[in-house]
């Protein structure tokens, strides 16, 4: 028999004899395998590519033809479709003409999607007939059955009805619900379904892919690019399998390559160091046994082998275990994610990937059975069949090699600090992992010289960590590393959220809305103001002026200045006392008479210099001029609130006339106000914007970065612990047959856990503060003249460097201790 089945045998019998630590280092190995199988699974089961979705947007149609608005000028190509208006009046097409632009044999049935109004709420709808064999797939009927008479419909499960129920549509006939049907990607979708609905008119709101009116076709032959010009020419916007693309070859860019490259070695880096110190307990553990091996003839090769085979049996059974797990919760994941919102397509597997996670599983448990594979080979035989303990030897190059990697890491960063992705910094971050990875043994050996002035119990973990250097470095180093990534994750999503906040401002106060008139004639103004007072009883709305030269060309009054570090053009507004008090949220007496005696009140103070504020007055029909107007500084009504509010007689002074072509009050318009819709109705020129302030929140995901923290750093140090009370046996035994009590023991066992996990926590913490500052820079900055934003995320980073090793020493502390007094040969 070869050797290598010899120590697959061998190694088998180990595993078997060994089942707690076996289940740990599949644990480890397997777990990281199982949440990227997971998510790579769980995302591409989420994502409907264009032809995974049309048998929910076509049926088994050949065709979906959506009608454009009304003088629509719509052009379709491969790469594309635009469409605007192009102001012609050409009749839409009507049936039988589309009939004659698809050919012969062509069968068509209405397909109109729009919104219906039920009350104050408006719901999607979706005019056709599902028992129609081209509708066949779209909806999958869930309890009742498909309506087949006017006034019927079928509704999604989200609306929560059941058949029978009744829908009562304003100014038309109620609907019965005679069914229940969902949609195939959507479950979270509210829809109803019949073929006979009061639609509301979307003409307004036209999209090919959401709303219109149109037809489902089968033809006799397939829709291709070739008939495609002809139905745009009819304002008809096709959908059909035949002109939907396939999918694109993936090409491999330099900086996808370095990400992909620095995320393979940093979670083989993970697993090794996660499974690293069960492996060298079980080399430990087996030293006799390889002696024996070694004594009969084994060649330091056979020893190699046989350690290597423990860490392929181990990989290879976690990566058997851990693939198909993932598989099934990404799948699992996907369904149960879709029902609180999005989409999910069939259960797809991204075979490519997550082969490739299955082989990194496997390269990790082989890795992590490297160091002590070579320990076993130079292992003295008759030292270990003496029962002599093995001397703990550093290499003398290797605290170098690891400053020489974490100084050329940190050069790497500083460059990496000026590219304009985030990806050379991860790079770099590698580097300078790595290298603190190779420093952590002289780390554990230089800490330990705090062991005397420490209390007994404290004092013998320490030792004991110390002695056992290479346990403790590989426990400490996976602390290091998941504490570093997730602290430079922390500090970048802070610094970026930051940055948007800061950056974030506006020229009203949080609450205003804002109706503009734009060019266009006294009546029509008229008309629409008269048209907002009606649409908004009771709020007091406030006029502002717009300013038009003596050619009646309307200008616009800018001025520049540096928000956040970022350029910022603001519009000047023109409006009287009233207007100022709006912007100020109160009275300012000060400012009232500035503005009373002709000066501009200005909210950015950087914009005023010497008492005076230079503007650009602008038009896009008449020649720029420029304006220099005497100005105060006055507080607005927000924190990140700018702008400027000119008197009229100062724009009068100018050389312009105004007019009134603004309202402003301060009202919130409902989600589904239709305000805007009916503003346009008087005027397609009006405007309105509601300004609803900065409404962003910290990234939540730093929360998801911490909980999978926790596993990693209390799971890892827990395991390490384990291993370490395993490997302190006979002192435990000692310490016991002296009457230590309990207690003494949790307290040397605990020791171990806030020995790694402090250690590891605080160099993370110093790796990833350096990397975190790097990744705020390609974060926060657009420009060469643009400052980084630094933010540090303090209860996030405390939770992180001291919540988690107080959680891991916590649960050490309870861990059960005592062990049975065994017999002791005199």
């Amino acid at each position: 028999m070869s050797a290598g089945l010899v120590a697959l045998r061998l190694a088998r019998r180990n595993v078997r004899r060994s089942r707690g630590r076996s289940a740990l280092i599949m644990t480890m190995i397997g777990l990281p395998v199982l949440v990227i199988a997971a998510v790579l699974t769980l995302v591409q089961t989420m994502e409907v590519d264009p032809r995974e979705g049309l048998v929910a947007e076509l049926g088994t149609a050949d065709a979906r033809l959506v009608q454009a608005p009304k003088g629509t000028v719509l052009r379709q190509q491969p790469g594309g479709a635009s469409w605007h208006p192009g102001g012609g009046d050409a009749a839409a097409a009507g049936s039988a003409e589309v009939a004659a632009l698809l050919g012969p044999g062509t069968r068509l049935i209405p397909f109109n999607a729009a919104v219906l109004r039920l009350g104050t709420e408006r719901v999607d709808a979706l005019e056709t007939d599902l028992r129609d064999p081209l509708t066949s797939g779209m909806m999958t009927l869930n309890e009742g059955r498909l309506p087949a008479a006017a006034h019927e419909v079928v509704v999604t499960p989200a609306l929560g009805l059941r058949p029978g129920a009744l829908l009562r549509p304003p100014g038309a006939a109620p609907l019965t619900v005679v069914g229940v049907a969902e949609h195939p990607h959507r479950p979270t979708l509210r829809k109803v379904v019949g073929p006979d609905l009061p639609l509301a008119s979307m003409d307004e709101l036209w999209s090919p892919h959401e709303y219109g009116s149109g037809w489902l076709a089968g033809t006799a032959k397939p829709v291709t690019w070739a008939g495609v010009p002809a139905l745009n020419k009819a304002g008809l916007y096709v959908t059909s399998p035949a002109i939907i693309p396939g999918p694109r070859p993936f090409l491999l860019g330099v900086e996808y390559t370095v990400g992909l490259g620095a995320m393979v070695i940093m979670v083989v880096l993970e697993t090794v160091l996660l499974a690293g110190p069960a492996f060298a307990v079980g080399l430990r553990r087996r030293r006799r046994e390889l002696a024996e091996i070694a004594a009969q003839g084994g060649s330091a090769r056979h020893l190699r082998t046989i350690v290597l085979a423990d860490g392929l049996v181990l990989g290879g059974a976690a990566t058997i275990v851990a693939g198909p797990l993932g598989i099934g919760a990404g799948v699992l994941g996907a369904q149960v994610a879709a029902r609180w919102g999005g989409q999910v397509g069939p259960a797809d597997v991204p075979w490519t990937p997550v082969l490739g996670v299955a082989a990194l599983g496997l390269l990790a448990g082989i890795v992590a059975a490297l160091v002590p594979a070579v320990q076993a080979a130079r292992q003295d035989t008759v030292g270990v069949l003496a029962g002599r303990a093995p001397a703990v030897a550093d290499r003398r190059g290797w605290p170098l090699l690891g400053v020489v990697l974490v100084l050329v890491g940190l050069g790497a960063t500083v460059v990496a600090r000026r590219q304009p992705g985030t990806v050379w910094v991860w790079a770099a971050a590698v580097l300078v992992m790595i290298g603190l990875v190779v420093l952590t043994p002289w780390l554990v050996r230089f800490t330990g010289r705090v062991a005397p002035r420490l209390r007994l119990p404290l004092r013998m973990s320490v030792r004991d960590a110390v002695r056992h250097r290479s346990r403790t470095a590989s426990a400490v180093a996976a602390v290091m590393a998941v504490t570093a990534t997730v602290v430079a994750m922390g500090i970048g999503a802070q610094s970026a959220f930051m940055d948007r906040r800061n950056a974030y401002t506006s020229a009203r106060p949080t609450g205003t809305l804002a109706i503009w008139g734009g060019t266009m004639a006294d009546g029509t103004w008229s008309r629409l103001r008269a048209e907002a007072v009606r649409q908004l009883p009771g709020v007091p709305l406030t006029a502002g002026y717009q300013a038009n030269d003596a050619q009646g060309r309307r200008y616009a009054l800018r001025y520049t200045v540096r928000w956040n570090g970022i350029r910022t053009r603001r519009t000047a507004a023109i409006g009287d006392q009233a207007l100022l008090r709006l912007l100020q949220g109160r009275h300012d007496p000060q400012a009232a008479a500035a503005l009373a005696s002709g000066k501009a009140v200005v909210f950015d103070a950087a914009a005023v210099r010497d008492g005076k504020l230079v503007l650009r007055a602008g038009s896009t029909s008449g020649p720029p001029r420029k304006l220099e107007v005497p100005a105060v500084v006055a507080t607005p009504a927000a924190e990140h609130q700018g702008g400027a509010l000119l008197p009229r007689t100062l724009v009068e002074q100018a050389g312009f006339s105004t007019v009134e072509r603004q309202l402003y009050a301060m009202y919130r318009p409902s989600a589904d106000s239709t305000l805007g819709r009916d503003l346009a109705k008087v005027t397609p020129r009006v405007s309105v914007a509601s300004e609803d302030g900065f409404s962003h929140v910290p990234s939540p995901g730093l929360w998801g970065w911490l909980a999978g923290a926790l596993v990693l750093v209390v799971g890892g140090t827990l395991a390490a612990t384990r291993l370490a009370a395993a490997d302190m046996r006979p002192e435990r035994s000692t310490m016991m047959a002296i009457g230590a009590p309990p207690g003494t023991l949790r307290i040397v066992v605990a020791g171990q856990a806030l020995y790694i996990s402090g250690l590891g926590a605080l160099v993370g913490l110093g790796a990833g503060t350096v990397t975190g500052v790097a990744l705020s820079r390609p974060m926060t900055t657009y420009g060469a003249g643009d400052p980084a934003t630094i933010a540090l995320p303090w209860p996030f980073l405390i939770a992180v460097v001291v919540g988690l090793p107080v959680l891991a020493t916590t649960a050490a502390l309870i861990t059960r201790t005592r062990l049975p007094l065994a017999p002791r040969p005199l």
